[in-house]
């Protein structure tokens, strides 16, 4: 299956990264790295993560990375993972 990276996804995730380097510019990069191996993972089993609680959609998934919410959309005809949104689950999310 072929990742696709939705532009808010890159979005949230610069912004995420970038907030993190403030502080610890190389706990950045692990994130980042890190977050980038479960994603390249998730074709392997694209349905392992429950079902998201922020969209009524079977094929829209949530999969946790330390405090984070990974959105995806799985589109089986399309052979397509769609990496939605990246958000803090501490903070109030937007769909």
């Amino acid at each position: 299956m072929r990742i696709i990276y939705n532009p808010v996804f890159e979005n949230e995730l610069l912004h995420i990264v970038n907030h993190i380097a403030e502080d610890k510019p190389n706990a950045s990069i692990k994130f980042a790295l890190e977050l980038e191996k479960s994603i390249l993972d998730i074709p392997i089993f694209p349905f392992k993560y429950k079902a998201s609680s922020y969209f009524d959609d079977k094929n829209v998934r949530d999969m946790t990375y330390k405090r984070y919410t990974v959105v995806y959309e799985v589109n089986l005809d399309a052979n397509t993972i769609e990496i939605l949104k990246i958000f803090n689950q501490n903070k109030p999310s937007h769909q």
